[in-house]
């Protein structure tokens, strides 16, 4: 006894099909499950077993043996629950799953058979539907998160049991017909088919009038002939085969339909035609699975989507900083990594937490994929907004450890930084995380994805994300700030030691390093009088939109989107620099000791302040500007 259904696991961020097979066999009483399961899978079986007995089926009790293919891929999470549950049903023949083919199953079970959501749906659901299956069944909190993906029919479901509906037809086809009785073969769960015999009507009737009348009044008006019992068996099987009953059913119900004719009209819609096996008759045990009245409607879905909450945040509120709005308007266009230093209260972090209300709003693809990472992590919690449509911004304190940020545990799932994928990365106060979680972030900056190897697989997670730091100039904060009261009191050791928090390699990676003075007396009588300086966060962001679609348009056809993705020799093709910006460029790299990276990385800002005024060539003035934002390369040559 042999069966198999579809399930699905996650390797990093993306859907794997599992095959979930089921095997009954003659033997002691146990079950087996094999294919790298972890403890949570090994659980199940327990879940599983008391899940069946509460919803009204008997657990085989036989061998059973689950192997969950491919056996190589190493299988976590209790997603596998309902599959496996159904799978035992539908091999011991308590249940009739039509279209079992073309289904996957997700979901926890409680003792008592309901569901309980699982994380990573959205993921396994694609995966679903790049394999060919066309339909879902999982819990129904998944549900709306499940019905991102278009061209998949899902049904969500909070018990076990909204899957079945009494058959009322018996399902075995009778292997002969004797006089006056009815012989079929009638399936136990754990044990072999056995033979079954049913007096019938006929039969009933004659020994009762045996009984009350004469042999010779019997054998005259009683005994029903050889022939009229064929017809009247033959009748009665074509009358309980799927066709008629549903013809049967549309004349005296008026077009009500039961649930063998709802399988039946699915097949007739679906292009994978769904079967019942066999003919029907009235004392089938088993359960049908019947899953049109748990179809989730798309009609429904969109009434429930939601337009993405406004945000009341904008560049407007913050006023002065004109120079440091401009940097953070040229990290927009070009996702260049920016770091602010300045004394306490300046508006660093202020300025830094608008920064997503000027980025350009996330492409179809790209918000497909963010949503996914979060639906892994775990986090993606309202699923009736529809696909996350707004760039992330995650600001992690500062005693997070490694694993937190760059993603860990023994089968890995994603940190901070792949959190950020397509966003923001804020880290307030720079100086104090730790060195060693710091120097991580050295790998994702260059290749915007995150390897992370265990014994068994290499997990790789997308990390393109904008990093965005602020730090104080010295530990007490008031360095060179001219605070009336307060005066740095930090000696040149301490804010060596302090700067020294954050290395050489990792300021490489930093293409703007801002230095935010504290407000002018102007800047505070213009905040009383609410005048705004043409800085606020619409018009940012038309100019962010324009210079981003002047990228898109450069290099469609090479895979890159930002200026700061430029490398190898498509930096040298699209940064043409005029003579004067050569040389000016040049003078900088020997005057200030750049490394090569950050002599390309100003390359990248210069192409990006370029197409901030429409230009396609790089000119000096475009150079002048991107060497001013490196202050701490000058700060350590003296400049």
């Amino acid at each position: 006894m042999y069966g198999k259904l579809f399930s699905a696991c996650l390797q990093g961020i993306h859907g794997v099909m599992v095959e979930v097979e089921t095997d009954l066999s003659n033997g002691l009483p146990m079950v087996s499950i094999i294919g790298l399961p972890d403890s949570a899978i090994r659980e199940s079986v327990e879940r599983v077993r008391s899940a069946i007995k509460n919803c009204g089926f008997t657990f085989p009790s036989q061998r059973v043996t689950i192997n969950l293919a491919p056996a190589d891929l190493r299988k976590e999470g209790s997603a596998f629950d309902l599959a496996i549950a159904m799978g035992i049903l539908a091999t011991s023949d308590q249940i009739i799953f039509p279209g079992q083919e073309k289904m996957l199953l997700i979901g926890e079970l409680a003792l008592d058979g309901a569901l309980r959501p699982v994380p990573g749906v959205l993921s396994m659901v694609d995966a679903a539907r790049q394999h060919g299956l066309t339909s879902v069944i999982l819990p129904a909190e998944n549900a709306m998160e499940a019905a991102l993906v278009e061209g998949v029919r899902i049904y969500g479901i909070k018990h076990m049991n909204e899957l079945f509906v009494e058959l009322n037809h018996n399902h075995s086809t009778p292997s002969r017909t004797e006089t006056g009785v009815e012989v079929f073969t009638m399936g136990v769960p754990g044990q072999p088919p056995m033979i079954v015999k049913k007096v019938t009507q006929a039969a009933s009737l004659q020994s009762v009038a045996a009984a009350h009348s004469t042999d010779a009044e019997l054998s005259e008006h009683t005994v029903i002939s050889e022939d009229s019992k064929d017809s009247k068996a033959a009748q009665i099987e074509s009358m309980e085969t799927p066709e008629a009953i549903g013809t049967a059913q549309n004349d005296e119900h008026s077009g009500n339909m039961s649930p063998v004719e709802s399988v039946q009209a699915q097949s007739n819609q679906n292009d994978s035609a769904i079967e019942l096996p066999g003919p029907l008759k009235k004392s089938d045990p088993r359960k049908l699975v019947h899953l049109e009245p748990l179809l989730l409607s798309r009609q429904h879905i969109r009434e429930l989507r939601q337009s993405a909450p406004a945000t009341h945040e904008d560049y407007a509120d913050v006023f002065g900083q004109q120079h440091v709005k401009r940097a953070l308007m040229i990290a927009a266009s070009g996702m260049h990594n920016i770091l602010l230093l300045g004394p306490p209260g300046t508006g660093k972090t202020m300025l830094i937490k608008r920064l997503p209300t000027i980025l350009p709003p996330l492409t179809e693809e790209e918000a497909l994929e963010v949503t996914k990472i979060l639906s892994v992590a775990g986090r993606f919690k309202d699923s009736t907004a529809g696909l996350v449509s707004t760039r992330p911004f995650r600001s992690p304190h500062h005693s997070i450890t490694v694993p937190g940020l760059i993603g860990g545990s023994s089968i890995p799932k994603p940190g901070e930084v792949s959190l950020a994928h397509q966003g923001i990365l804020f880290l307030d106060e720079l100086p104090e995380f730790p060195r060693s979680v710091l120097e991580v972030l050295r790998q994702p900056l260059e290749d915007h994805e995150v390897h992370i190897s265990r014994a068994r697989a290499v997990f790789t997670f997308p990390a393109n994300f904008l990093l965005a730091g602020s730090m104080n100039p010295c530990p007490c904060g008031y360095l060179g700030s001219h605070h009336p009261v307060h005066h740095c009191t930090c000696s040149d050791a301490q804010i060596a030691r302090y700067r020294a928090k954050i290395s050489g390699p990792l300021l490489d990676r930093i293409d703007l390093q801002i230095e935010v003075p504290r407000p002018s007396e102007r800047d505070w009588q213009q905040s009383e009088r609410f005048q705004p300086d043409g800085y606020d966060s619409a018009s940012m962001r038309d100019i962010v939109h324009r210079t981003h679609e002047r990228q898109l348009k450069r290099y469609a056809g090479i895979g890159i989107q930002w200026n700061s993705q430029l490398s190898g020799r498509w930096l040298r093709e699209h940064t043409h620099l005029a003579a004067d910006a050569n040389l000016l460029l040049e003078a900088a790299f020997e005057q200030l000791g750049m490394s090569m990276r950050a002599r390309d990385r100003v390359l990248k800002l210069a192409r990006t302040i370029a197409d901030l005024e429409e230009k396609n060539q790089i000119e000096a003035v475009h150079i002048a500007e991107a060497i001013q934002y490196r202050q701490l390369d000058r700060k350590k040559t003296g400049g």
